[in-house]
């Protein structure tokens, strides 16, 4: 996978608001195509604009995303322990 180069603003310490899919992806370290299905589903809240319904992630509801994962991963561990089944 190539990396593109960072947009202008974040030479000047300012991040986007909203990230491409692609950038989505690359933060996740999935494909592309899980992403779409993870905005698809509703899991992750997303826009679409411009002429060509290009959709958008704002940077906030990805963390927002990743905070949720955290917890639901938090929670299966509490319930499903690691090694139960083998007392």
């Amino acid at each position: 996978m190539s990396r593109r180069a960072p947009p202008v603003w974040h030479h000047q310490g300012m991040a986007p608001r909203f990230l491409t899919l692609a950038d989505v992806a690359e933060t996740l370290n999935i494909s592309a195509a899980q992403t779409y299905a993870l905005v698809r589903s509703g899991d992750l809240p997303a826009i679409k604009i411009g002429g060509r319904g290009q959709w958008r992630v704002e940077a906030s509801a990805l963390e927002d995303f990743i905070a949720r994962k955290y917890a639901q991963t938090r929670e299966f561990v509490q319930t499903h322990p690691f090694g139960a089944d083998d007392a």
